[in-house]
């Protein structure tokens, strides 16, 4: 069950990279690879090792899309059982590739989280039992919560600890759906509640994963409902529905089948399709695997998985150590494996959210249609708003639902939002040129068609908050802004104009 829904999850995760991959690091994106690797050939620690990635002889714009291709075939290879875990294998070392190079798009801790499971489901059989492989499964999943636990518990702000975390991260979330909407405006009760509930979640529960049946349970249901309130609420990609799949190694052979069987009454009295839902469901759960190795597997194969679990737990107390605390002294002799662990993202560590950003600033893409640019600085009239796909533009257009895709610019640019006042990030001045000069490998990032050749762009800073419900019965609208600053007109060249 778990090597098929981990299947599906890499292949919404390849066709999510797809649609996207040529204007985040084509020859003409916000970070061209091809670029990249020509710097890093000049550098001597521009090695294989430090920029483990498959770009150093393959980076054309033909290459990044037939490794999307290749991704997408393993992807349903593994889902069809063809070779499995040579698939996961080939498929992980793949993204990992495309992972390295993109850069600043693809640097979430979920790209971390499948590179991980991708990679220890290389060990995962599916033809006999696995028992040492499914307790690092649980492992991954431990870290998850708990790791994310000990960030919020830590949190400079205490925010979590004060109950005022969950009062603004509807509102401030990167991408929130409609429903946030309405969670932003339940009781202020509730929030503190749920915010203090996050602790105990992330903090007491995962001990749940490793004690008896019951504790399981309770803590997969407990997890579950977690991930399905972040799913309504937020778009975060694939990984809501990453974190509810290693759930899966908190069940065992009774609970799965409980669940078959449940299914197929259910489907009596369903539509035709959902009829034929269960009989796949059943069949793919039909073979469930015991939970004791056969004896003539219970001597080299058994200690050569433990020695690895072993090592992969090492790995990640020490990982966990230099994040969360001060390196010890005691793990020093981990630090060779680490620096390496570091580069190829195979063991990792995870705090997700331990402060809740309590401002939420867009920043705004202006163009000028012509000029003089200098006399018409100041005149916001003459200027037209590019509003993004998933983005807060329009105040009347309600926040959307697009996960389990996850559109990486307009995820990326939530973070240029909060250090505006910094110096703005390489993809940023590469979209005000290409915005200037090749607005049409840019356009699949904008709703309204873009000028073909405009006089200047500009950037505007607008602080968004959600409305009240006495202002969205008034008006309509979802948001209400503020403007926070206007950064002086970038001039387009002149040769682009008609």
């Amino acid at each position: 069950m778990f090597a098929q829904g981990l299947a599906i999850v890499s292949l919404i995760a390849w066709v999510s990279l797809g649609v996207q991959v040529q204007v985040l690091i084509g020859s003409h994106g916000l970070l061209p690879v091809a670029d990249l690797i020509e710097t890093a050939r000049t550098m001597p620690e521009g090695t294989l090792a430090n920029l483990p990635t498959l770009a150093w002889w393959f980076h054309s714009d033909g290459a990044l899309t037939a490794g999307i291709v290749l991704g997408v075939v393993l992807s349903l290879g593994a889902l069809l059982g063809v070779f499995r875990r040579t698939c996961f294998a080939l498929s992980t070392l793949l993204y990992l590739s495309y992972v390295t190079v993109t850069r600043d798009f693809l640097s979430f801790q979920w790209d971390n989280l499948l590179i991980e499971c991708g990679f220890l489901a290389v060990f995962l059989r599916t033809d006999r039992p696995a028992p040492i492989a499914h307790f690092v499964f649980r492992l991954v999943l431990f870290k998850l919560y708990f790791e994310s636990g000990i960030a919020k518990w830590g949190s400079p702000l205490r925010d979590w600890h004060d109950g005022s975390a969950m009062t603004y991260y509807y509102e401030t979330a990167p991408l929130p759906t409609l429903l946030a909407w309405y969670a932003h405006h339940l009781p202020a009760w509730w929030h503190h509640f749920e915010s203090r509930a996050t602790l105990f979640f992330e903090l007491v529960i995962p001990f749940g994963i490793f004690g008896p049946r019951k504790a399981r349970l309770a803590a997969f249901a407990a997890f579950t409902l977690f991930q399905i309130v972040n799913a309504a609420t937020a778009n975060y990609g694939f990984f809501c529905y990453l974190a509810v799949l290693l759930g899966v190694f908190l069940l065992d052979d009774a609970d799965v089948a409980r669940a078959r069987a449940w299914v197929s009454r259910a489907a009596r009295f369903a539509p035709e399709a959902a009829r034929r839902f269960a009989s796949r469901f059943a069949q793919l759960t039909r073979r469930i695997p015991r939970l004791a190795l056969p004896p003539r597997f219970a001597s080299a194969h058994k200690w050569t998985a433990v020695v690895g679990a072993g090592v992969f737990a090492l790995v990640s107390v020490a990982d966990a150590n230099v994040h969360f605390g001060q390196p010890g002294p005691g793990l020093a002799f981990v630090n060779p494996v680490l620096q390496l662990d570091w580069q190829f993202r195979l063991v990792n560590t995870y705090h997700l959210f331990a402060s809740i950003t309590r401002e939420r600033i867009e920043p705004e893409f202006q163009t000028l249609a012509e000029g003089p640019v200098e006399e018409r600085q100041a005149d916001d009239a003459a200027w037209t708003a590019q509003h993004f796909h998933h983005k807060p533009g329009d105040l009347n257009r309600a926040p959307d639902f697009v996960a389990p895709h996850q559109p990486r610019v307009d995820f990326r640019l939530w973070f240029y939002g909060l250090g505006f006042q910094r110096r703005a990030p390489g993809y940023v001045h590469v979209l005000i040129e290409r915005l200037c000069e090749e607005p049409q490998v840019v356009q699949p990032l904008f709703r309204a068609p873009l000028p073909p050749h405009p006089a200047a762009v500009r950037l505007v800073f607008w602080q968004y908050q959600f409305t009240s419900r006495d202002e969205r019965r008034a008006t309509g609208a979802w948001w209400r802004r503020t403007r926070l600053a206007t950064f002086r007109a970038v001039p387009c060249p002149q040769a682009q104009a008609p």
